[in-house]
């Protein structure tokens, strides 16, 4: 980071209120990205993720390839940082509450969010087993530079994209049918960049990130649906307490027993994926301009991918859906309007196999610029897109027909070999703000503040990505010693909230008759909200 001589001359005024100006222009116009950049540097973080224009040493790797040009002499850098999830959601039920003559669902008045934790996925081995209190890790960077030379040349490993949820700590956490354990992370272990310093003043850069990428969902499923309500009537009614003995001559509606008949609200099995991409290279391309000491614009593109996971997955089916089909199958007629319908023969409690998703990386575009005002402090202001349309939804593709699949047939489903959940994303502009206040040579006070509006309209909210509007706000404090050793520490905190009547989104509560995959809370009102809490120390040195 650059700095002026005390009592150099500059024409503060003008470019202090071409600062305010761009603030004020770009607050109302203020919108977000999803979880990229939440907690891919400690100095990043300290100033809203705003930094293209002045990219912080090893981290120009992620944020501004051509930053890496700035660095003159070999030197790494070590950053440990924590981070903490919390997202909460309370469900109730509006008057006019009705799936198929069922007008009380037991998770009414129920919340959720006392007891969830982090979780991560580690390469070789998964996702970890243990509920986390908050999810902790390492980076590492190294950049190398000969006398003389106009290059410079670098890798960092870091965690562009994040989300680790685990509500696995209580059994009976109202949103376990909707994400009890869901982990998305992509790791770049390896990121060889090339940063050319053209001219005193303009650098360039490129860099080739090789990540990992991990997904694992594991959820509890129910499927409040206005058809499966009236069969459940139809049931009680037509069976009664006892059975009926007509009932092998129909279609077998008593037959599975009292654990076969249909109720919306129960649970109907578990679905368990776990699914990696080890290596997937991206690109990365930046260009920064630094023509005064006062002033810098910077530019990058970061090249998205076309993410193959391959894996496993497995359903387990309860008792319910289970019995009825056998019931029906052990019927006169029963059979008949089964295989009309695609109804699977029978169901096994356990079904397994190999799974493969297609879920791409976005590409990922950011523009600022850096003023100084004063010798002793500077104003970042950066703009973001991120192409997270691309998340239209998720296509599961299995080795196999699924049975506990086969059963949504009737509602529009085709191919049990197939699971797709919808998404619906966006891809929003947002800008990000970050201050930097210098005090002598060594020291620098850091303030970030980055208004994101979600990527998720409410039409596509749910419980497995709950990422409404949020503010994140961040503090952060750096240290140069006296031989040259940097220390950088920032705290960040985000919050956002949402409110979604019934309805609202058809990824969580529409109560449609063909909505059956997947709205586990159909008909419910939710409220709810997400507090993500940073934080991170790097130390970094030449060698």
């Amino acid at each position: 980071m650059r700095s002026f001589a005390v009592g150099r001359p500059r024409p503060a005024g003008g470019w202090l209120a071409l600062a305010g100006a761009a603030l004020l222009w770009a607050q109302p116009n203020a919108q977000a990205a999803l979880t990229d950049n939440l907690g891919a540097s400690v100095v990043a973080m300290s100033m809203g993720n705003a930094v293209v224009a002045d990219p912080p040493g090893l981290d120009s790797i992620h944020f501004n390839p051509a930053g890496l040009a700035r660095l003159k002499a070999n030197r790494r850098q070590d950053a440990v940082f924590g981070a903490s999830i919390k997202p909460y959601a309370s469900f109730s039920q509006p008057p006019d509450f009705d799936i198929g003559g069922w007008k009380e669902d037991p998770l009414n008045g129920t919340r959720t969010g006392d007891k969830v934790n982090a979780s991560l996925f580690l390469p070789l081995y998964g996702p970890i087993k243990r509920p986390l209190p908050s999810a902790v890790g390492a980076g590492l960077g190294l950049a190398f530079h000969a006398p003389d030379s106009k290059w410079t040349f670098g890798t960092a490993s870091y965690v562009p994209m994040a989300v680790g949820i685990d509500r696995t700590e209580d059994p009976n956490d109202p949103a376990r049918f909707d994400g009890k354990k869901i982990v998305i992370q992509r790791l770049v272990y390896l990121s060889p960049t090339a940063a050319y310093q053209y001219s005193d003043t303009l650098s360039f850069g490129i860099g080739v990130p090789i990540a990992h990428q991990g997904f694992a969902l594991n959820t509890d499923m129910r499927m409040p649906n206005q058809l499966l309500g009236i069969i459940g009537k139809l049931q009680d009614a037509w069976c009664g307490d006892q059975g009926n003995p007509l009932d092998t001559l129909a279609f077998g509606l008593c037959g599975g027993g009292k654990e076969g008949r249909l109720r919306p609200f129960n649970k109907a099995g578990n679905m368990d994926f776990e699914l990696t991409a080890p290596v997937d290279p991206t690109l990365n391309l930046g260009v920064l301009w630094e023509p005064k000491d006062w002033f810098a614009l910077g530019a990058s593109y970061q090249f998205g991918s076309k993410t193959a996971m391959t894996g496993r997955f497995s359903f387990q089916a309860d008792p319910m859906l289970r019995k009825f089909v056998d019931g029906m199958y052990a019927s006169l007629q029963g059979p008949i309007l089964a295989a009309t319908f695609g109804m699977p023969t029978s169901i096994p409690a356990v079904q397994s196999g190999n799974v493969t998703l297609v879920l791409p990386f976005p590409e990922h575009a950011q523009v600022g610029i850096k003023v100084k005002p004063l010798s002793f402090l500077q104003f970042n202001v950066d703009a973001n897109w991120t192409n997270w349309k691309r998340w239209d939804k998720m296509t599961f593709q299995f080795d196999q027909q699924v049975a506990l699949l086969q059963m949504a047939r009737l509602f529009g489903q085709p191919d049990a070999s197939k699971l797709v959940i919808p998404r619906g994303y966006q891809s929003p502009l947002h800008f990000g703000y970050g201050m930097d206040l210098s005090i002598g040579q060594s020291l620098h006070l850091r303030a970030g503040y980055e208004p994101r509006k979600s990527s998720v309209p409410r039409s596509a909210m749910d419980l497995i990505a709950p990422m409404p509007d949020l503010t994140v706000k961040s503090v952060g404090i750096g240290y140069t010693t006296k031989s040259g050793t940097r220390f950088d520490a920032t705290a960040s905190y985000a919050h956002g909230k949402f409110d979604l009547p019934a309805n609202t989104s058809c990824n969580l509560n529409c109560n449609n008759f063909f909505n059956v995959i997947y709205n586990p809370y159909a008909g419910l009102d939710i409220n709810g909200g997400i507090r993500i809490r940073y934080a991170g120390i790097s130390m970094s040195h030449e060698f």
